[in-house]
């Protein structure tokens, strides 16, 4: 026997939630979301941020509706999946979540002061510090702790250039930054020229990207917004060099590498 659609009076919040019940519900549900568990679920959950990400950066505000939608349906799945197991629901979570921003903004629920973003900044690393002490029951042992290891490798680089920075380690202007990059590359260089290792030749790409990462937060900007942009451009004039071969008559597996290069040359300038 199936089940009632979920009422379309109810909020939007609420009739998701009742959907999601549905579809875990061992009578009658979905075999498919029955079977599911946190760790089945986790990779869907990044995908979808992912996707969020890209509709903002290409602007489809139309896309970005559905893309939320779909990010907010693995925050009900997650809840539902806890609710199970008695460990919390969609309910706690909106009020921890709530609680803990109330916490992170004395100045604007409280009676701290802050001037500028900047000093917002410095205090909401403070307040998140003390709530990881407060997590583990200890200090501190590094002011690393807590990053992410789960995060992408060049937003967490990132996130561990910003902590180091805030103790002073860090290059005061971009100069000796660049210099960094330059120095890096060179050892990389240096490795492959005396057919050095696969794994040390990894270890000296890895300080090239790192040094790069640094001179992205340095120019206040983000590296992996900047890859994603590369990405998309390189797309789109690899696709019109194969677009230009189909329109010739080509091939472009046939085409030769430098006949390419002249397309892509053609296609830069437009």
């Amino acid at each position: 026997m199936s089940k009632a659609i979920p009422d379309p009076a109810r909020r939007g919040i609420d009739r998701l939630i009742d959907l999601m019940r549905d579809l875990r519900s061992p009578d009658g549900g979905c075999p498919w979301d029955i079977e599911q568990t946190f760790e089945t679920i986790a990779p869907y959950t990044i995908e979808e941020a992912y996707e969020v990400a890209d509709a903002i950066e290409r602007k489809d505000h139309v896309h970005l509706k559905d893309e939320l939608g779909d990010l907010l349906l693995q925050v009900i799945y997650h809840a539902q999946i806890a609710e199970e197991l008695d460990l919390f629901d969609f309910d706690t979570i909106a009020q921890a979540i709530t609680e803990k921003m109330i916490g992170r903004h004395p100045h604007v629920y409280g009676s701290a002061s802050h001037r500028t973003a900047d000093e917002q900044i410095v205090a909401w690393e403070e307040i998140k510090a003390r709530e990881r002490e407060a997590k583990k029951g200890t200090p501190e042992e590094s002011v690393l702790d807590g990053i992410t290891i789960g995060l992408p490798a060049a937003t967490r680089a990132v996130k561990l250039q910003r902590r180091a920075a805030k103790v002073g380690f860090d290059w005061p202007d971009l100069t000796p930054v660049i210099a960094k990059i330059h120095e890096e590359i060179e050892e990389l260089k240096y490795e492959l020229e005396n057919k050095g290792s696969k794994d040390r030749a990894e270890d000296e790409l890895g300080d090239v990207l790192f040094s790069v990462v640094n001179l992205a937060r340095h120019l206040d900007l983000d590296p992996e917004k900047a890859l994603r942009r590369t990405n998309a451009k390189f797309e789109q004039r690899f696709r019109a060099v194969e677009e230009a071969l189909r329109n010739r008559g080509s091939k472009i597996e046939q085409t030769s590498l430098e006949e390419m290069e002249k397309i892509w040359s053609e296609q830069k300038q437009k």
